[in-house]
């Protein structure tokens, strides 16, 4: 009999049923953490994630004193130090509350009644060390860290970041206005990252972001914005992904309240946002990050050789460790409270997930490979369970569906399973597949070498009952050493042929046409939801490098050129348009909410494809040079039909090879089907399809046979 536990998870795949001991040990071993932490913290799983209310440095607006706790163990003395005690090791030290390293003091207020540490002014830990050392750190729940200011001859002495304390008076505290936006349709998620999104080759700001980037996405029709490289990294060109600082928002793109002013606004918008999570792994940085914090390599980390990633450079968690739960549990929990975010992409789970990492290993399917304990990590399974099972507790507190979305390569099963079900409780992973072909055949192959079986399986291979998100490129393809689709579509004329005044080359033209079509296949044959990242909607024409000593510290190719899509006279203007009109397609239709798409043609000669998606009819022509009149198509439905996007219309810069509106009765033009079974279809329908355009037919009004 099926132990309850992971019912679910067999119901929906039987081969899973010889490592029926592996998922049932995967869910008691994440319950007994759970036990563990709520009866040693007294508290429900949601209240223990509550210790960034705590833990840290606190101020008290009832009597303006000053909370301060920390956890470090296997140190002889801990102190708080700042501009308001002038760095006095001896003045504010903190008093060992037990054995097991929990350190605390209680700063009362001025005698004027003010709090003794000024709003935003600088603080440290000043440790004793067992050894005798005294050395400086940041705190690990630190909610704000900066750069250093340049000094009088504008030189910036030191790159280690300086904590500060983060105390605004509750008139300058953001107050949220907009409750989180309720989705009706499928998901599309737009990548971005604050730095980069601005024309001009500086850092940009969550103000920027707020005014300009977000009506755009808002135009675009993307109901849910990925922001990446949040969580405070010392280094801009780490694109975010080695994290110092995990409570505090980065700096170098404004302040808390900016943040939480962004957030507020796509809430307005009715945009979700989600945050780019790393819990996979933490930056080496030792006197701005956590490595080495209390003198040892073990803190919150596995020691030795097994707390280091060697290929990132990082920092391992030990997920076993009751203080490391604690410390990752409430950093979800402080990004969905106090800043309001609708739920997370977790970022490296593969390599979270296997003690490999995921490094020098090919997956090739075979159940072993994730479900042996020889290959997967089982602390850090247990760790995103409980993740998810928090998550799911918020949820019903708040009566609000968060959201999860896993980076795993692997194809891990029960990845995207709820909990209950005996899966990991992802909602969705990311189709990591589907832009390494795009790449492959853009980069490989030649149009006419383009294989559709594969193109296709490839777009709809994905485990059942588990989301998928299909995206062709994210930021991965955007940076430099790799190319956009844009890139390797037109890269040799996109600076002397994208405007409308210049000829449209053949390399542009079929520029043009592959990049919608792609995109379009990929969003409505992919998955279960859709990612872009920003700017290659219109195809931007530069790659992403941020500055380093590599390209001279630039900020020149660290942007996004927006301004390129405000010109009518690029054609940029046509990709952008396009994309606006496929995201409009599930907003109507609920092309993403829909089952996977019934496929009743990948003709290899013709090179087309033809699928039924949520009441559409989806028709690809990729061939390079022929077009088909009178192609007949296989339909289930029959009906009279018509035209709802067409990639060749002029105003996406295609041919206007197809007459959609009759020009005497100015109503779209109507195709109807015959009782004459097709590719498995019963019914039958007569289109013309021009040379590499896509058309989208909906079911206009339904006819008897």
């Amino acid at each position: 009999m099926t132990d309850p536990l992971i019912k679910g998870a067999l119901d929906l795949d039987p081969w899973l049923e010889p490592f029926q001991g592996a998922l049932i040990h995967r869910q008691k071993h994440a319950q007994s953490l759970i036990n563990s932490v709520t009866a040693e913290s007294k508290s429900t799983l949601s209240e223990f994630a509550s210790s960034y209310k705590t833990y840290g440095i606190h101020a008290n607006w009832d009597d303006h004193s000053i909370q301060v706790t920390e956890y470090v163990p296997d140190v002889q003395e801990v102190s708080l130090v700042g501009d308001f005690n002038n760095w006095d090791v001896n003045a504010h030290k903190l008093k060992l509350q037990n054995e097991f390293g929990l350190w605390h003091l209680k700063i009362a207020a001025n005698a004027d009644g003010s709090f003794a540490i000024p709003h935003d002014s600088k603080i440290k830990l000043s440790l004793v060390l067992s050894s005798g050392e005294r050395v400086f750190r940041l705190s690990p729940w630190l909610t704000r860290a900066t750069q250093p200011e340049p000094n009088s001859e504008g030189k910036v002495e030191s790159h280690i970041y300086e904590g500060r304390f983060w105390n605004p008076s509750p008139a300058d505290t953001y107050q949220f206005k907009s409750p989180r936006p309720i989705l009706t349709d499928g998901i599309k998620i737009y990548e971005a990252h604050i730095g980069i999104s601005t024309p001009e080759p500086k850092i940009g700001s969550y103000k920027n972001f707020t005014k300009n980037i977000l009506p755009v996405i808002h135009t675009l029709g993307y109901n849910t914005i990925q922001l990446m490289a949040i969580m405070e990294h010392a280094y801009y060109a780490s694109f975010g992904y080695q994290i110092t600082n995990f409570f505090a928002i980065s700096s170098r793109f404004g302040t808390p309240e900016d943040l939480k002013e962004l957030v507020d606004e796509a809430h307005r918008l009715g945009i979700r946002v989600l945050l780019d999570v790393v819990h996979s792994h933490a930056s080496k940085n030792v006197e701005d990050g956590l490595n080495m914090f209390n003198g040892t390599d073990h803190y919150l980390f596995h020691g030795g050789a097994k707390g280091n990633h060697d290929l990132w450079d990082s920092r391992l968690f030990n997920y076993s460790n009751f203080e490391t739960l604690r410390f990752l549990l409430s950093n979800l929990k402080f990004y969905l409270d106090v800043y309001k975010f609708d739920g997370f992409r977790f970022d490296g789970v593969t390599s979270m997930l296997y003690k490999h990492h995921g490094l020098s290993f090919g997956f090739s399917g075979n159940y072993n490979e994730y479900f042996s304990d020889d290959y997967v990590d089982n602390d850090a399974i247990a760790y995103m369970i409980l993740a998810h099972k928090l998550i799911e507790e918020m949820g019903k507190e708040e009566h609000f569906k968060f959201i999860s979305i896993a980076e795993d390569v692997s194809g891990m099963p029960t990845l995207c399973l709820p909990t209950s079900s005996g899966g990991v409780g992802y909602d969705y992973r990311l189709s990591m597949a589907i832009p390494d072909m795009w790449i492959k055949l853009l980069k490989h192959k030649q149009d006419e070498e383009w294989d559709f079986g594969n193109i296709v399986h490839t777009l709809t291979n994905r485990r059942h009952g588990e989301n998928c998100i299909a995206y062709c490129e994210s930021h991965d393809q955007a940076l430099v050493g790799d190319k956009t689709l844009a890139f390797w579509l037109m890269d040799k004329e996109m600076y002397t042929h994208m405007s409308k005044l210049s000829e449209l080359t053949p390399i542009i033209d079929r520029g043009l046409s592959l990049h919608k079509l792609i995109r379009l296949i990929t969003f409505a044959l992919g998955g279960e939801g859709y990612l872009n990242f920003e700017g290659n909607e219109f195809g931007h024409p530069e790659w992403l490098d941020f500055p380093r000593v590599g390209n001279g510290e630039s900020y020149n190719y660290a942007r996004r050129q927006f301004n390129l899509i405000q010109d009518d006279l690029l054609r940029y203007r046509f990709l952008f348009d396009f994309d606006c009109s496929m995201q409009r397609l599930d907003t109507k239709y609920g092309v993403l909410s829909a089952p996977q798409a019934y496929v009743s043609l990948k003709h290899e000669s013709d090179k087309v494809v033809v699928f039924e998606r949520g009441g559409l009819l989806f028709v690809f022509n990729f061939h390079p040079t022929n077009s088909y009149p009178d192609y007949k198509l296989g339909i289930e439905t029959a009906g009279v039909y018509e035209i709802v996007l067409n990639s060749d219309d002029e105003k996406f810069g295609g041919h206007g090879r197809i007459e959609e509106i009759d020009k005497k009765t100015g109503k779209p033009f109507e195709f109807w089907t015959q009782p004459e079974a097709w590719n498995n279809r019963q019914n039958s329908i007569l289109v013309y399809i021009p040379t590499r355009t896509a058309l989208v037919f909906q079911l206009k009004e339904k006819v008897k046979n």
